[in-house]
C-alpha cells in the first residue's frame, strides 16, 4: 500500500492510499521525508532533514511557511472521545525554527515556533503568537494573538511589539527567497 519516490535523497511516500500534495513552487530540501496525507502550499520551504509524517491523520502546511532543518511534524490518530484525532494544521507565513517538534496542533497564520520548541496535541498558536526557543507548550494550551510564551512548561511572558512582528515578517520573506536560491543551486 505504500509507494516511495526517491529524489536527491528526498522521500515522498503515499500511505494508506493518500499521497503528499506539494505545490510546484515549494522547496523541499534533500534529506526530507514527507509521508502520507500531507499538503504543502505555494512558496513553502521544508528544510534539510525534516520529517513530515501524516500516516494517522492529515498535515496541512500553508503558503510561504518555512519548516527549518531537522524539525519533526506529526499528527495524532482518532481515539474514543476524539474521533477526528488531532490533525496538524499550519497556516500561511508560519516560521518553525530548527529542530522543533510540532504534533497534532494548529498554528494560525504568522505563528512562530522557536528553535527546539515542542508544541503538543490540541495546542493552538494564534496569529502572530510565538513560542520561544526550547519551550514546551503542553497539550491543549493556546497562545493568544501576539503573545510570547517561554519555558518548560511554557507560560505567557508578554505581548509582542510591532518591531518584533516586523522582524518575523522579514524572516518569512527571507526564507521564500532563500528557498528559491537553494532550489536553483540544487537544480530543482
Amino acid at each position: 500500500m505504500t509507494a516511495i519516490t526517491q529524489r536527491t535523497d528526498i522521500t515522498i511516500a503515499a500511505m494508506n492510499g493518500k499521497a503528499p500534495k506539494i505545490h510546484s513552487s515549494a522547496f523541499i530540501a534533500p534529506g526530507c521525508r514527507i509521508i502520507g496525507n500531507v499538503e504543502v502550499g505555494p512558496d513553502a520551504s521544508i528544510w534539510y532533514n525534516c520529517v513530515i509524517r501524516a500516516d494517522v491523520n492529515r498535515i496541512v502546511i500553508g503558503a510561504r511557511t518555512n519548516i527549518q532543518d531537522g524539525t519533526v511534524v506529526h499528527c495524532d490518530s482518532p481515539k474514543p472521545g476524539r474521533p477526528e484525532g488531532y490533525p496538524t494544521i499550519i497556516g500561511d507565513e508560519v516560521l518553525i525554527g530548527h529542530m522543533a517538534m510540532v504534533h497534532g496542533c494548529t498554528l494560525h497564520d504568522r505563528a512562530f515556533v522557536g528553535l527546539g520548541a515542542i508544541v503538543m496535541d490540541g495546542c493552538v498558536i494564534e496569529s502572530d503568537g510565538m513560542i520561544a526557543a526550547g519551550a514546551m507548550l503542553t497539550a491543549g494550551k493556546t497562545i493568544g494573538e501576539r503573545q510570547l510564551w517561554m519555558g518548560r512548561p511554557a507560560k505567557y511572558v508578554r505581548d509582542l511589539d510591532e518591531q518584533t512582528l516586523a522582524s518575523h515578517r522579514a524572516g518569512i520573506d527571507g526564507y521564500v527567497v532563500n528557498g528559491r536560491l537553494h532550489a536553483e543551486a540544487l537544480g530543482h
